[in-house]
């Protein structure tokens, strides 16, 4: 089996280690350095077939991620790849993923997916509620165009797609887990991106409330910035220095488990999120998650635990985060660990190689015909 992925970093990088690293099957990376996007969806193609083109063995299957241009890729690889089953899986999509502030949505980026997507054998998503939001957006994508905009091929796009959850090493995060149980006031754990679409500007504002309150508690704010000037955090440092026991970005894998270790509460404010691993590796370092009821978050968590993780509204987010605080021995006694692990690569791994196998085994007989 190959793996292609143009975008080698980050969260791709570490679903693609993962998979190959615990697959029963083969699996060789195709990949390139995950940085310049555009130019990966653009370009990237010609350079992994060349890549592809190079190799002795042929593949039994070709597990693509959405930032590949399949049809590219395929027709550069010739006779060769093309009588190779192909299965392609969606991180995000250029189609719902939010835009910065001010830019527009260039749309030939949304149709690289839509033509990868046909010309998959199989297409799988990492959420239901990502597949959704694809496939509701598809049709108005297509209708921007004058004619023969196909959208009969939709609904058949719709029927060879299914949510294949990421998997993720949560178990690596076992051996810095303290010895003793937490002690001291409450830690609040933001472990995003510092970025528009995580909206930091919500979790700030109800952060500064609670401190208005007189509240006791610290914060860990993690995650990594692509901007120079994160003026919300930048902001929080000056305004609330005696409570941030930490700020930044960690460095390694060691820095990161044990600062997760160190929460008691996740907090998430996203605008988007097509999946959540950063709220799954919290959890399972026994963080309480207080999430918006929306997004993939539903999803991750059992229906039982809704009422006290998911918030709806604002005054919604507030209650939750009070409540926690003030009775934090009871957060602390409240851990989804077991319910999160169903995540972890020693479980999700044989759900990947049978759902793999199969396309294999079906090849191109299930390849969309007009």
């Amino acid at each position: 089996m190959w793996l292609v992925e143009p975008y080698y970093a980050g969260s791709h990088r570490a679903w693609a280690d993962g998979y190959r690293a615990h697959s029963r099957h083969q699996v060789r990376l195709l990949t390139l350095p995950g940085r310049f996007w555009k130019w990966r969806m653009e370009g990237g193609a010609v350079t992994l077939a060349r890549k592809a083109l190079a190799l002795a063995e042929e593949p039994d299957l070709i597990v693509a991620s959405d930032m590949v241009n399949l049809p590219v890729l395929l027709a550069l690889g010739g006779e060769r790849l093309a009588r190779v089953p192909v299965a392609l899986y969606f991180h995000e999509n250029q189609l719902t993923y939010p835009l910065p502030p001010g830019e527009k949505r260039d749309l030939h980026y949304g149709f690289t997916n839509f033509t990868s997507a046909l010309r998959a054998d199989a297409v799988f998503f990492n959420s239901a509620y990502h597949m959704e939001a694809f496939y509701d957006e598809l049709p108005r994508l297509l209708k921007h165009f004058p004619d023969y905009t196909e959208l009969w091929s939709v609904g058949r796009l719709r029927e060879r797609s299914e949510v294949l959850p990421l998997g993720l090493d949560l178990s690596r995060l076992d051996a810095y887990r303290p010895e003793q149980p937490a002690a001291g006031p409450p830690m609040l754990l933001w472990n995003h991106r510092w970025e528009y679409d995580k909206d930091p500007a919500t979790f700030f504002r109800a952060i500064y409330a609670l401190a208005g309150e007189g509240l006791d508690f610290r914060l860990i704010l993690l995650g990594e910035s692509f901007r120079n000037q994160p003026s919300e955090f930048l902001e929080a440092r000056q305004r609330l220095p005696e409570r941030i026991a930490h700020f930044g970005y960690a460095e390694d894998l060691a820095q990161y488990a044990r600062l997760l270790w160190q929460g008691d509460v996740v907090v998430s404010t996203a605008l988007h999120e097509f999946f959540g691993a950063a709220v799954l590796e919290a959890c399972y370092c026994d963080c309480f998650p207080i999430l918006p009821a929306r997004l993939s978050y539903p999803e991750l968590l059992p229906a039982a635990r809704h009422e006290d993780c998911l918030y709806r509204d604002f005054d919604g987010l507030l209650a939750r985060l009070r409540r926690s605080i003030v009775d934090i021995e009871e957060t602390r006694a409240r851990s989804l660990r077991g319910e999160v692990a169903r995540y972890d690569w020693d479980r999700m791994a044989p759900l990947y190689d049978r759902r793999f196998a199969l396309v294999a085994r079906r090849g191109s007989d299930t390849r969309l015909k007009a």
